[in-house]
């Protein structure tokens, strides 16, 4: 454990605090906030990121799970008329709520890498209120969500970005940028939403479609997605039921979820 500016980070939340200002002001740098700008930060720790966000000018709503860090964000930010400060798990916050006096969110932060991948889902279920996401992320998470099909990286959280978003890599951040240091490498993913956003109904065909999936990611789809497709549906969207789920294309699955919102409404 260590201390910075006399808190002692907190395995339970997956405290790592990004300290490296080089770092720092290249994330900045990609955010590029403007006053227009809502911007949400998830896990301002101790506000490395949020002192340039909130210079910037723009609207802040920082999002904080630790409490013991609440009195010195309210502290060094709260005179800002710009920052306003959330004491809450971001697993649980509605989006949609924040987006009331803004047209759109743009969202930041560098994510707990325990709760990475699950808090991921959470924003890909809000993209019809969040214009765009830079978030720092463990390289292997990072890369997963970049990855390409038929490779081993490539999964079901692959294919909900993929689907979704334009998916950009743009900066890797070793383990001595942070304190205490991650056993691991980071990156900085940016995550932009498409001009053609899939409905909401059709990305939760596409989460259940390739969770089903994915399940049995060593199997053959014909002992997965076999209970859910016909073989002559799967072939009607390219694919065999002998491929195994990493051999599916994106593309490939959202036809999938297409033919399974069709057969739903009886088209």
């Amino acid at each position: 454990m260590t201390k910075l500016e006399g808190h002692q980070a907190r395995k339970q939340f997956g405290q790592n605090f990004l300290v490296d200002q080089r770092v720092i002001d290249d994330i900045l740098s990609i955010v590029d906030a403007r006053p227009t700008d809502t911007i949400v930060e998830i896990g301002p720790g101790l506000g490395a990121l949020t002192a340039g966000l909130v210079g910037s000018g723009a609207r802040v709503h920082a999002i904080e799970i630790d409490r013991s860090l609440i009195p010195r964000l309210q502290a060094k930010f709260a005179q800002n008329a710009n920052f306003s400060l959330l004491a809450q798990d971001a697993l649980t916050v509605d989006f949609g709520v924040l987006v009331a006096t803004a047209p759109t969110l743009r969202v930041v932060g560098n994510l707990p890498y325990n709760i990475s991948t699950p808090l991921l889902f959470h924003l890909l279920d809000a993209l019809d209120v969040i214009s765009d996401i830079t978030v720092m992320l463990q390289l292997e998470v990072a890369e997963r969500l970049a990855a390409a099909p038929a490779c081993g990286d490539f999964g079901r959280l692959s294919v909900a970005c993929q689907a979704c978003c334009k998916v950009d890599l743009v900066l890797a951040v070793p383990p001595w940028s942070f304190d205490p240091q991650p056993k691991v490498d980071s990156a900085v993913v940016r995550l932009t939403p498409l001009a053609s956003l899939p409905a909401p109904s059709l990305r939760a065909a596409l989460a259940r479609i390739t969770q089903r999936a994915f399940s049995l990611r060593r199997k053959v789809l014909r002992h997965s997605l076999g209970v859910m497709f016909t073989p002559a549906e799967l072939a009607s969207c390219g694919i065999s039921e002998r491929q195994r789920p990493e051999e599916v294309t994106v593309e490939q699955y959202v036809a999938l979820a297409r033919l399974s919102l069709a057969r739903s409404e009886g088209h």
